[in-house]
């Protein structure tokens, strides 16, 4: 029997004991068995896979030196909590990684006591901790430990240095922070502090001068963040000081698996269905379509090349939200601002100011970190700045904090704002190229995370409406009104509704916010409107459809068909569609189910005033 199945298969307690317990000589080869079974599981069911095996001995050490859930560990962002979730007793659910019902891809507090924090924003571990420890010193338990583990990447968030702000003067309140420094998030870290890290790694004079001392922490490091004995013998001489510390830990991401360590890309950070031998997907049987973001890369790069006024902007995602083309094309018109994502659109705003027009590419449930800065400081200045949201609406396996739903709801109270959702590929380009023209304030277009699906044409276009399926006789009983990708949906519910001999109109608005005047006359004409959206179906695009019917005193009900306002877990992003209500059927059942008789229907004919 192998340590991997001997130790990491008993109880939480057993295994925590058996750990401790271990000689330091066997510890690499438990650390080479975990990374066995790491890849073995992740290149089988997908998920994060080169943060984990940079996190091995870590966390290894973590779990030797402080004893969960007693003493605090807190992960932030989480990805990197594999090993962690090993050592607490989940070796066996490592089969449903990710999966719809299975463990879930970052820490939960609904799988494990162990788990503190299960919100997989970054730069927030350090505010959790500080919090911890006041709640420790006001109870009286100063025998508990709060350690706070954050990358490199995570430490250039701005509330990240918030919280440094606070604990480094917090001399009674001990805290650990362990700076997991692999010198990168997905792509290598930048900026001053990445600088100034390289500095402290390299020694010398020049590292006399530690930013961390100067905060009020007492710093340890660098360690070699893949020798347990060195970080075990660090981390218990960090928490006998009892005062605040950071430990700075050097990690190399994708450890001990060559696919990772030589993927220059983002050494294999996340990964679908990959075969272990290679870290490379496993051959689709057809050829798969590209995804929205590539689309979207490599058309901004077009757009780019015949106006130089258009710069872009990540929040240190480059390749995820489609910025690389233009980056290896225009590397001096993309800028990379760390993980710090409300910088980044007041940053925007500022080269809106001197003349350029910025695109700021981020995933949709990262925005909402910056509702502020794009209230008050683009949106109140009219400034042409276009926000590009990656990942909008459900993505499925990562889970409710990545879900990219809010934002429909959230940005439609801003002025002047106009929100575009694309329903295909050409849409797409048509209405990117058409944002960057804009001049007179903000534009947000939403992607999701998903493949691009065969074009959908219109039948014609009406006052800015594109008219996408129309009943050529009869009543007109059911308008559908769809955002974005959603068209498909909503042409197979108006199928359905056809063979119940029911007129319908299905109608793709495009640019959805602010609501299109022709759309509450088009409603007029119709028993019921059906608005489709993958975002929360209260406060969005229906609830404004809604109103705006109202403000022109349309009668005919409006029915938004969206999201629960719910946490939703994690599973596939067409398994949560269809659980919403969002495919064809859910639709059809949608509008009969609000439909009414017509109550001028078998009535007799009005008499023609000549007979009278």
């Amino acid at each position: 029997m192998t340590m991997r199945t001997s130790l990491l298969s008993g109880t939480t307690a057993e295994a925590g004991g058996a750990l401790r317990a271990l000689p330091a000589e066997q510890l690499p080869v438990l650390a080479a068995e975990i990374r066995e079974f790491l890849v073995e599981k992740v290149c089988a069911s997908g998920g994060h896979l080169g943060p984990n095996l940079g996190m091995v001995e870590l966390t290894l050490a973590l779990h030797r030196v402080f004893e969960s859930p007693r003493d605090a560990l807190v992960f932030d962002i989480g990805h990197q909590a594999y090993v962690h979730k090993l050592l607490t007793g989940r070796r066996e659910a490592f089969d449903s990684l990710r999966q719809a019902g299975g463990m879930t891809g970052y820490p939960s507090r609904s799988e494990s006591v162990h788990d503190l924090v299960e919100n997989s924003h970054a730069s927030t571990a350090l505010s959790y901790a500080d919090g911890l420890a006041k709640a420790r010193q006001l109870a009286g338990e100063s025998d508990r430990a709060v350690v706070a583990v954050i990358g490199d990447g995570a430490m250039t968030g701005g509330l990240a240095w918030e919280a440094l702000n606070n604990l480094g003067a917090a001399k009674d309140r001990p805290v650990i922070i362990v700076l997991n420094d692999n010198g990168r998030s997905y792509a290598p870290t930048t900026g001053a502090l990445a600088e100034h890290l390289n500095v402290l790694k390299a020694g010398g004079a020049e590292a006399c001068r530690n930013l961390f001392t100067d905060l009020g922490f007492t710093y340890f490091g660098p360690v070699d963040g893949h020798h347990t004995g060195e970080i075990d013998q660090v981390l218990r001489r960090a928490r006998a000081l009892s005062r605040p510390a950071v430990v700075h830990v050097m990690t190399v991401k994708g450890k001990g698996y060559r696919p990772a360590e030589t993927d220059e890309a983002d050494c294999l950070h996340a990964v679908g269905t990959v075969d272990p031998a290679t870290g490379r997907p496993i051959p689709a049987r057809t050829a798969e379509a590209p995804s929205w973001t590539s689309v979207f890369g490599q058309e901004l790069c077009r757009i780019a090349a015949a106006h130089p006024e258009v710069v872009a902007i990540t929040a240190s995602m480059l390749s995820p939200t489609g910025l690389l083309p233009m980056q290896q094309t225009f590397p001096e018109r993309v800028f990379d601002v760390g993980i710090a994502e409300q910088h980044a659109v007041t940053s925007a705003a500022g080269l809106a100011m001197g003349g350029y027009h910025p695109v700021v590419a981020i995933y949709a449930t990262f925005l909402n970190r910056a509702f502020d800065q794009v209230l008050m400081d683009v949106a109140l200045h009219q400034l042409p700045v276009t926000f590009v949201l990656d990942r909008a609406g459900i993505t499925g396996p990562d889970g409710p904090s990545h879900h990219g739903m809010w934002d429909l709801a959230v940005l439609s109270t801003i002025p002047g704002l106009r929100i575009a959702a694309p329903r295909d590929a050409t849409r797409l380009r048509e209405m990117l190229r058409e944002a960057t023209t804009v001049q007179g304030g903000p534009t947000v277009l939403r992607l999701p995370k998903a493949t691009v699906g065969s074009d959908i044409e219109a039948l014609t276009r009406m006052d800015g409406l594109d008219i996408l399926h129309r009943t050529h006789r009869g009543p007109l009983d059911v308008l559908l009104v769809p955002t974005g990708p959603l068209a498909a949906a909503a042409l197979d519910a108006a199928v359905l509704l056809e063979e119940q001999g029911l007129g319908v109109t299905v109608a793709d608005p495009g640019w959805v916010l602010p609501v299109n005047p022709a759309l509450p006359a088009l409603a007029a004409r119709h028993r019921v409107t059906v608005t489709v959206e993958d975002g929360l179906r209260t406060g969005g695009f229906g609830t404004a459809l809604a109103q705006a019917c109202t403000d022109t005193a349309v009668a005919a009900p409006v029915i938004s068909c969206g999201l629960p306002t719910a946490f939703i877990p994690h599973a596939p992003r067409t398994h949560l569609l269809t659980q919403a209500g969002l495919d064809g059927t859910g639709l059809f059942t949608a509008a009969m189910a609000h439909l009414r008789p017509d109550p001028t229907e078998h009535a007799p004919a009005p008499t023609p005033r000549s007979a009278r």
